[in-house]
């Protein structure tokens, strides 16, 4: 499987720094998802983290997120 490792990169939550692993195919992802909203990354995991449960990790929740988002592209089956 080709981009299987997780990637770190940094984002400002709360105006602190912190780190997220995600593999590539998910950073890619994100980033198409926040332009899409017109919004910088921050901001677009700033809503994830602000609406994720106290038992789900940011990165989860995060791929739980775009997952959910190319879902709702999908031609529903109705």
């Amino acid at each position: 499987m080709k981009n299987a490792r997780p990637v770190k990169h940094s984002v400002t939550l709360r105006g602190h720094r912190t780190s997220i692993s995600l593999e590539a195919p998910f950073w890619a992802e994100l980033r198409a998802i926040a332009r899409e909203k017109s919004m910088p990354i921050n901001a677009l995991v700033a809503e994830i983290d602000a609406a994720r449960g106290l038992d789900s990790g940011l990165a989860s929740a995060i791929r739980v997120f775009v997952l959910e988002s190319l879902r709702d592209r999908l031609p529903s089956s109705e």
